[in-house]
């Protein structure tokens, strides 16, 4: 069955590492290097890069000082409409990178908002060739099972920040994989739903300061940190102890092969197995559920034990 550029396909079936189902699968382009990239087709608006002058929380913009944009704009400040997660996370003095949109009305927006500044760059990029390396000297046996540490890498979260998982060191870490456009109820949005069932479990015990949760993205090129912050606060979602991540396309891959996850691009699908680890305070995995039906006691009683 083939569907428009924003729908889905679902396909049912067995693989072989380990024993896991195909999961929902969305449009989107071909692999990017060593960052994430904003150029697909299905991501609306122009590339543009500047520098954040000032952030207007009672206009809801953020005045940029935007580099030339060929063929459409020269270099200049303007002001920019933006989402109230896009307004939340940016910084006065920060560079970005985002997608300009010209309105109906003449209006200018911005989208798909990255940080851009030096260091966050680096500590991203420099993660992610580690994780690359890691993965490649693993070879064959890059994917880790329960009993195995968990590989160390960066990312960035809802709100923009580099986050290195090795942080949660000392707590539990429920980790799983999803993408914010995910229009089947049974597949991404019930593991989030799961996964907020765990944290609720365990909050009710007095355990909410044993428990970190991540859901990282399987569409880093759509799923920027604003992106995922409004899908987080759309929901209701409480980001106390539970971040949503994206980074690099190369990590995000490296990440899926060593957790034995896979997602095959097919034309414009892409199909995705799901599963959810859970991380004992000494970074090891010591649990796994694949797919998107399972008992949140499964892990509530490992945490809170």
């Amino acid at each position: 069955m083939r569907m428009s550029r924003q729908a889905c396909l679902l396909v049912i079936g067995v693989l072989s590492v380990p024993s896991l189902f195909w999961s929902a699968g969305c449009s989107r382009s071909g692999p990017g290097d060593n960052e994430p990239k904003a150029e697909r087709l299905d991501v609306p608006g122009i590339p543009l890069t500047g520098q954040i002058i000032k952030v207007d929380s009672e206009r809801g913009t953020l005045l940029v000082d935007h580099e030339e944009i060929p063929d459409y704009m020269p270099q200049m400040v303007m002001e920019f409409k933006v989402t109230s997660a896009e307004l939340a996370n940016a910084v006065e003095g920060q560079r970005i990178r985002a997608r300009l949109i010209e309105e109906s009305n003449g209006e200018f927006s911005l989208s798909h908002i990255w940080p851009e500044d030096d260091l966050a760059r680096t500590q991203i990029g420099s993660a992610a060739a580690a994780l690359r390396q890691d993965t490649t000297s693993r070879g064959s046996k890059a994917y880790r099972a329960v009993g195995e540490n968990l590989p160390d890498c960066a990312l960035y979260d809802q709100t923009g920040e580099v986050v290195n998982i090795s942080r949660f060191r000392g707590k539990y870490v429920l980790i799983n994989f999803i993408y914010t456009r995910c229009p089947i109820a049974t597949m991404c949005p019930a593991a989030v739903t799961l996964m907020e069932g765990v944290q609720q479990r365990v909050a009710t015990q007095g355990g909410a300061d044993r428990l970190e949760l991540i859901s990282i993205t399987f569409d880093p090129e759509y799923d920027t940190p604003g992106v995922l912050r409004s899908f987080a606060e759309a929901r209701g979602i409480d980001t106390s102890n539970y971040s949503f991540m994206t980074g690099p396309e190369t990590a995000i891959k490296d990440l899926l092969r060593q957790f034995g996850l896979i997602a095959e691009v097919e034309g414009p699908l892409i199909q995705h197995t799901l599963a959810t680890l859970l991380i004992d305070p000494q970074g090891r995995i010591i649990d796994r559920a694949d797919g998107s039906q399972w008992d949140i006691d499964q892990f509530a009683r490992k945490v809170l034990r």
